[in-house]
């Protein structure tokens, strides 16, 4: 990201800024370094991304919940949430890519108003089907619309903090101040990471209640009233102005050096498929430990548990990933990877030790510690590798590597639970924790090079 493309409107000049003074950053020192937040956005950018990305948190469980009540068929309604997920892996990097062109406001409230109509349709098709499902073909196509469509407000709102905490390269600011926004970035991260987490425990839990108690299609209902009202007031809430838009290279001649260099300082480095494939990883990690505990708890219980088993990882890996403002500047984020993935790969061999729920409770609370903090530092290191005007694409490529982890972890660890019982499906976490550390020690080489 290029600071000195930042738009000098108003609004933003007016709002809170580092180089400003000292009674605010004072007080919010005083208060704590997550107080900064708020001044640094405005009040209501913080409540408004966290409660904007619940909608896609709700979306495949919704789907998954929806087309099996109403066809009876796990299959079908798997195929269907499959889809989801699969449109929301090919269409977040898209989404992104269009936002750093077009501009954040524009992209969102584009998506935001086909998403909407494209969960209305997906309600539609799921129940036109008969018992059966003769008709899926417009079930899948609505379900892949709607995960394709889905506002990536997480990965836009941790753009926007890049923008926002990314003043000090501007106007010779001195060193104290630099530091001082390194650490409001990595208070803004820590934040996006722990919001992550949360909507993605409340949006399956918001979904089962609302399913058993109202209606099967009330939580998708409910997903698209929440995309049509608060992420246009995302879109077009001030911070937006803070992101520089990349625009077309038209103006200038294409057979020119100019135009070659642009072209060069535009373009996704090798470099950044590193925390994309560590987000893969990540995703790898996630979904086959909740489908590794699926097969774990069925041998004594039943298999829905895991979903609690599962939550007890979130709560320990959020709370973590707030911690991450705390940790002393000196800790660089290469060595914040390493650490973290190091922690993460010697803790997964515990998964094999555990023979009751309480044992697995107990270790997943552990677990947990480490993930966090791995996410928000890989986050931040695609901010670092991310080139100017591409942060967008980076971001939601980041988001997408995710799912698509999520997915592939999944299906390997249940094919390994199915013929060789859950202690084989544990590999697969320890193996994805195992490529972080390497990935980290990949991306810490790319990043010493860079600043040489």
């Amino acid at each position: 990201m290029n600071p000195s493309t930042l738009p000098s409107t108003p609004s933003l000049q007016h709002g809170p800024r580092r180089d400003r003074p000292e009674p605010e950053a004072s007080a919010a020192s005083a208060k704590g370094r997550f107080a900064r937040l708020p001044q640094l956005a405005g009040r209501s950018f913080v409540p408004l991304g966290l409660f904007a990305r619940l909608p896609l948190a709700m979306l495949t469980v919704g789907t998954l919940t929806l087309v099996t009540s109403v066809s009876g068929s796990y299959a079908v309604g798997g195929t269907a949430a499959g889809a989801v997920g699969i449109g929301s892996a090919l269409g977040a990097p898209v989404l992104g890519a269009l936002a750093d062109r077009r501009g954040q406001r524009t992209v969102l409230l584009a998506a935001a108003a086909f998403n909407a109509l494209a969960v209305l349709a997906l309600i539609a098709a799921a129940y036109a089907m008969t018992p059966a499902g003769v008709f899926p073909a417009a079930l899948l196509a609505a379900a892949f619309a709607a995960g394709a469509s889905c506002p990536q407000v997480g990965p836009l709102a941790r753009v926007r903090w890049m923008a926002l905490t990314s003043q000090s390269s501007r106007n010779g600011r001195s060193a104290t101040s630099k530091e001082a926004d390194k650490q409001d970035l990595d208070t803004a991260l820590s934040y996006e990471s722990t919001a992550d987490e949360l909507t993605f425990v409340l949006g399956p839990a918001l979904v089962g209640i609302l399913a058993s108690l109202l209606a099967p299609w009330l939580p998708l209902a409910l997903a698209a009233a929440l995309t049509i009202t608060l992420v246009p007031a995302f879109a077009v809430h001030r911070t937006h102005r803070a992101v520089p838009v990349r625009r077309g290279l038209s103006a200038v001649n294409a057979n020119t050096d100019t135009a070659k260099t642009a072209a060069r300082k535009h373009s996704i480095p090798l470099a950044a498929a590193l925390p994309v494939l560590a987000m893969v990883c990540m995703g790898t990690f996630f979904g086959s430990t909740q489908t590794a505990l699926s097969s774990f708890s069925a041998g004594f219980a039943t298999s829905e548990i895991a979903g609690l088993l599962y939550a007890v990882m979130g709560l320990s890996s959020a709370a973590a990933a707030l911690s991450v403002a705390y940790w002393p500047q000196r800790l660089t984020v290469s060595a914040r990877w390493l650490l973290g993935a190091g922690l993460m790969a010697a803790l997964a061999f515990l998964l094999f030790v555990p023979r009751s729920a309480a044992g697995m409770v107990l270790v997943l609370l552990i677990l947990g510690i480490p993930v966090g903090p791995v996410m928000v530092t890989v986050f931040a290191i695609g901010g670092l590798l991310a080139p100017a005007g591409r942060l967008g694409t980076v971001m939601t490529a980041l988001a997408s590597g995710i799912v698509a982890g999520t997915a592939v972890g999944s299906a390997v660890a249940g094919q390994l639970a199915q013929v060789h019982g859950y202690s084989a499906a544990f590999i697969v976490p320890v193996a994805a924790a195992v490529s972080l550390v390497l990935l980290g020690a990949a991306s810490a080489v790319v990043l010493r090079r860079k600043r040489t």
